[in-house]
């Protein structure tokens, strides 16, 4: 091909191009994600660590010794008030009976012979007062019928305090007899079981413990910090006990991350701060009508205290450095400039509350923070479409 054909060719196609009217790539740059602060009223959730506690836990322990004749229940299980757990051999709480009922019976006859005694001293000394009287018998001999009075007297008032006290060995005999069937204080769950068939027991043997399961505690330790978070200067006792009752519902998480379908309330916190810990125990009961709750498992109590007028921003607009926190806030030439800002973790995982170092209605960058640089522009017009 010859020079001439070749460079006809080369301005054909240079032309053709040329008509075709297509548009060189323009490099555009975007705008990082910005927000502007504002305040609101936030739900900030306490998670603590707590242990389940029965509202009714009870150690059984006998009140009588003796041996243990039979163990009427096993470990674990569900029992009622009033059922019987234990019985103790009452073969020696029946002899005492018996022994004491026998007392009675002869309380109460020496009794009625001490009263018998005295209705003749009393006949003889009435006798020997008219006889005085009419001059026949002696000063002396009225005084000896009215001694012998006064002590018949005396043996019946003794016969009487005899009767009365061996009436109160039968009582006593009989609740000792009682005592030796044991039964469930409170409706709960059967603890470890620390005795066997056959052993001797007293007082001071721990049987077991029943866990009183309708309704449990999760008790926990809370910070004075977090106190002083919920309870403003100036507040009375009464104000205190109400800002408790009125706390929202409390949740339980278990051990396996799983949520217990029931609510607690709040229903004590202790009025003194533990010296070594520097904390106070607070108790959530939480009802338990289906028995899944149990004394001694742990887990994590979540409750919700709101936070009113706070200012709210995503993690990702927070950029650590050493044991600084920055955001990039946004000045009027749309520059990016760091400002040093103090933090509250809200604990969902996702915002910070800024409790120092920004302003109502100043703008900041969100995503992309980590990108940013002191001085770098971050916002773009947006390019009019054509």
């Amino acid at each position: 091909m010859s020079k001439k054909a070749y460079w006809s060719i080369m301005l054909f196609l240079g032309l053709g191009l040329g008509s075709c009217n297509i548009d060189t790539p323009v490099e555009t740059v975007s705008s990082f994600e910005t927000m502007t602060i504002q305040k609101t009223d936030v739900d900030i959730p306490f998670k603590f660590s707590a242990r389940m506690k029965g509202q009714n836990d009870v150690t059984i322990t006998p009140q009588v010794s003796g041996q243990l004749m039979k163990i009427c229940v096993t470990e674990g299980e569900q029992v009622r008030a009033g059922q019987t757990l234990f019985i103790i051999d009452s073969s020696n709480a029946r002899n005492d009976l018996q022994s004491c009922q026998a007392s009675v019976q002869a309380a109460q006859a020496n009794l009625l012979s001490a009263q018998a005694r005295e209705n003749s001293a009393k006949l003889e000394y009435e006798s020997n007062k008219n006889l005085f009287e009419q001059k026949i018998v002696s000063n002396y001999t009225l005084e000896n019928s009215l001694n012998a009075y006064k002590q018949a007297q005396a043996a019946v008032a003794q016969a009487t305090a005899a009767v009365s006290q061996a009436n109160a060995s039968v009582s006593q005999a009989r609740v000792n007899l009682g005592r030796c069937t044991i039964t469930a204080p409170v409706t709960g769950v059967i603890g470890s079981i620390n005795v066997r068939t056959g052993d001797q027991v007293s007082p001071l043997t721990q049987l077991t413990i029943v866990s009183g399961n309708t309704t449990m505690n999760a008790e926990f330790s809370v910070t004075e910090s977090i106190i002083e978070e919920m309870v403003q200067e100036g507040m009375t006792s009464d104000d205190v006990k109400s800002l408790l009752t009125n706390l929202p519902e409390a949740t339980f998480i278990m051990k396996n991350g799983t949520e217990y379908s029931h609510k607690g309330h709040v229903t004590s916190l202790t009025g003194m701060v533990n010296s070594s810990t520097g904390s106070l125990t607070c108790k959530v009961a939480f009802p338990n009508p289906e028995g899944l709750l149990f004394s001694g498992i742990q887990g994590t109590v979540v409750m919700s205290y709101t936070q009113k007028n706070a200012m709210v921003v995503p993690q990702s607009s927070v950029v650590r450095l050493q044991d600084k926190s920055l955001v990039y806030k946004v000045k009027a030439d749309s520059t990016a400039t760091a400002v040093d800002v103090t933090t509250e973790d809200m604990g969902n995982g996702k915002d910070f509350i800024i409790t120092s170092g920004l302003k109502v209605g100043e703008r900041i960058v969100t995503i992309g923070a980590n990108n940013v640089v002191e001085g770098q522009k971050v916002l773009f017009p947006e390019e009019k479409k054509k």
